[in-house]
């Protein structure tokens, strides 16, 4: 066993994924920050994490291609060590639009950017915790959102569509290494108060929503990370397959 568990974060340069950065490392845990393109961003997560005392290194890599997966998993192995838990959290989302103004370049983007860098990522945690393959067990969490059961209309139809997406990968290989020491599970986060939303062009959009969501704000990185963290972590040992809605009531 690793004297400090050790967790990968797929796009944790800001947002959520830095957020459950900063809880995995405050709980003992060894951190590989995984960004694409923000580098400056991604070596302040680290810089807060090492004052917090624990191990973390920085890994650039685009995850929507497999090759630079391979490397991300092969740096961890040769820097850190045996892999506990990995967080699927990486994901895009583009300008607001209706379905009707999509081409098929966009989509594809969202599908691969998305939905392979899960299965990809999955894969290569898999080949390292699975008791089929020697390993010792360990954790996977997806990083959906709510869009994925509203559709998400008029707006992100295409990145509805891709959290659906990770919904039912969720499940299947929930099951289909269930009985490997493997236990994978999710979180649907709702409004989000995050630089995503400046993504798709609209910076004010969670206070837009606010007023629709029944407890009456748009939530923050750090509550979606308590989910996460707890998800990952021993005391969920028994969920798996598990989608926690964390959208304040919408």
């Amino acid at each position: 066993m690793n004297s400090m568990p050790i967790v990968v974060i797929t796009g944790s340069s800001r947002g959520i994924g830095a957020a459950t950065a900063r809880l995995f490392a405050k709980n003992g845990y060894a951190v590989c920050i995984n960004y694409r393109a923000n580098e400056e961003a991604a070596l302040e997560v680290q810089k807060e994490i090492k004052k917090l005392g624990a191990r973390c290194i920085v890994v650039q890599a685009d995850v929507s291609r497999e090759d630079e997966v391979v490397r991300l998993f092969e740096a961890v192995d040769k820097k850190l060590g045996r892999l506990d838990v990995l967080i699927n959290n990486a994901g895009i989302l583009m300008q607001q639009s209706r379905l009707e103004d999509l081409d098929a370049e966009r989509i594809n983007k969202l599908l691969i950017t998305n939905v392979t860098s899960c299965f990809i990522c999955s894969r290569e945690a898999v080949k390292r915790m699975s008791t089929k393959h020697s390993g010792e067990g360990g954790a996977i969490v997806n990083v959906s959102s709510v869009a994925a059961t509203l559709g998400a209309p008029n707006e992100y139809t295409d990145y509805a569509a891709t959290k659906g997406a990770i919904d039912t990968l969720t499940r299947g290989l929930a099951v289909e290494v269930a009985g490997e020491g493997i236990r994978v599970n999710g979180v649907r986060p709702g409004i989000i108060d995050t630089e995503i939303h400046a993504d798709g062009g609209e910076p004010g959009r969670v206070h837009r929503l606010a007023s629709a969501i029944p407890i009456q704000r748009g939530g923050t990185a750090e509550e979606v990370a308590q989910g996460i963290y707890w998800l990952a972590s021993n005391e969920a040992s028994y969920a798996t397959g598990a989608i926690i809605d964390l959208t304040g009531g919408r």
